[in-house]
């Protein structure tokens, strides 16, 4: 089960319970994440806070507790800049 929640300077946090775990990912409004997907690769630029989002991002996911398969999606508009590619990040302990 997944609620988002908006937080007054127009960042969000989207809290996920699984089983005991209780997961919450964080991105604060100033936080700018843009991907691009080309034929060979893909580029993820962002600023400061937004590289610090991601980081939080993948922590939460490494984190003891969260199953294998958890993910999340990121999109244009919904924790991305407008335009960009969509970027899921999952945990896979079979990799």
């Amino acid at each position: 089960m997944a609620e988002q929640q908006d937080t007054p300077a127009g960042g969000w946090t989207v809290a996920v319970q699984t089983d005991a775990v209780r997961t919450e990912f964080r991105r604060p409004s100033q936080a700018r994440i843009t991907v691009r997907a080309g034929k060979s690769e893909v580029v993820v630029e962002a600023n400061a806070d937004g590289l610090r989002a991601l980081a939080g991002h993948l922590v939460t996911l490494a984190g003891d507790g969260v199953p294998d398969g958890a993910h999340l999606h990121l999109e244009a508009g919904v924790g991305l800049t407008g335009g960009s590619a969509g970027l899921v990040l999952e945990r896979d302990d079979e990799a």
